[in-house]
């Protein structure tokens, strides 16, 4: 994908078709593949850490690669509504997996996900199994409604809370189906992160090799480094554009909150490193200015952050690819951790990836 300049010196109307098929970090097909396919063809690893190329009917992706949430089918600044009540009227649904794959495939997206019970992670006691044995009683219901197998990729998704037990139970009964690609859910909702990290190491440890392993709901910039370490290769969440609407930008050394006070007198880019058409624009006085009282400073925010992110992702890719992958995660975290206190879930999940980050 090739971008044109930007010139103007005008705050821009930044439409979704502007920067939507740039952040997917795709590259177009021409024309689209005839059948469905979501294999991820490894190009390099560095132990558990792998760069991919994902085959889809419209497009080749790299991975690790960072997907933005767009609730209705857009990317705006709204939350994602109820999945139990209508986002019209407020009134009670019932989705089922019969009905779920349908609307998918009136959609046509390239990978839908089969239907899951997902609970919190701080949740306890037996609803965890509970879930977990229906998210795979469900599996074959979707399948049996999948309409377009040739033309979209089904992905299942393993549950099973912080259980190992369960969470081996799930990927064994998943990947029987030999789907085009798997999803590790239930995570990111307010579990402790040592608890985190072991189950995404667990589950990317047990599914196949040369299919696509997506993270759900995962977008902190560090959980992504981390997870991708771990061999994780395709990540999504609102974290990106939530957290511009509150007025804080991504860069390296952590999150910049543009509301303070002290953000009002400083002409420097919200990141002087940044190639993003924000941060060669605007300056940190500025985008202070709209984010107390205007909306474009959340969507100037929102374009600079998924930027970010998708950047993030090419480094990701490239630094595996490269055979350098050690160096660009050291150095990730001594930007973000200068002072050199990485968490202690970190530093254990790099031992199991076999990173070492003593320089950090």
């Amino acid at each position: 994908i090739t971008r044109k300049p930007e010139t103007s010196n005008c705050a821009p109307a930044l439409s979704q078709r502007e920067f939507l098929p740039a952040y997917l970090h795709c590259i177009p097909l021409s024309p689209p593949s005839a059948s469905a396919s979501a294999s991820a063809f490894v190009l390099a690893r560095f132990n558990r850490a792998r760069a991919a190329r994902m085959t889809l009917p419209h497009f080749v992706c790299e991975t690790p690669l960072f997907m933005p949430v767009g609730t209705q089918g857009v990317l705006k600044r709204l939350d994602v509504t109820s999945s139990k009540h209508s986002p019209v009227d407020g009134s009670p649904m019932l989705l089922t997996p019969e009905e779920s794959i349908q609307i998918q495939n009136k959609i046509g997206a390239d990978i839908i996900m089969a239907l899951d019970d997902v609970v919190k992670t701080t949740t306890t006691g037996p609803r965890i199994g509970e879930a977990m044995y229906r998210t795979i009683r469900w599996i074959d219901r979707c399948i049996a409604a999948h309409q377009r197998p040739d033309e979209q990729n089904l992905f299942a998704i393993v549950q099973g809370g912080l259980d190992p037990v369960l969470r081996d139970i799930c990927v064994k009964a998943l990947t029987k189906r030999n789907l085009p690609g798997y999803a590790i859910g239930g995570l990111a909702g307010g579990e402790d992160k040592d608890s985190f990290w072991r189950v995404v190491a667990q589950c990317t440890a047990a599914l196949p090799e040369d299919k696509p392993r997506y993270v759900m709901g995962v977008g902190y910039p560090l959980d992504i480094v981390v997870c991708s370490a771990l061999g994780a290769d395709m990540y999504d969440c609102v974290y990106p554009t939530r957290t511009a609407r509150f007025g804080s930008a991504l860069t390296p050394e952590g999150v910049l909150k543009l509301r303070h006070k002290a953000m009002a007198e400083d002409t420097r880019p919200v990141d002087p490193t940044c190639a993003c058409m924000v941060c060669r624009t605007y300056s940190r006085a500025y985008i202070h200015s709209l984010v107390t009282k205007d909306a474009m400073g959340s969507q100037l925010l929102s374009y600079h952050n998924l930027y970010y992110m998708l950047q993030l992702s090419r480094d990701l890719h490239y630094s595996i690819i490269q055979g350098r992958f050690p160096e660009f995660v050291c150095d990730f975290l001594k930007k973000m951790f200068p002072n050199g206190d990485v968490p202690k879930w970190v530093c254990n999940a790099m031992e199991v990836a076999e990173i070492d980050i003593g320089a950090c």
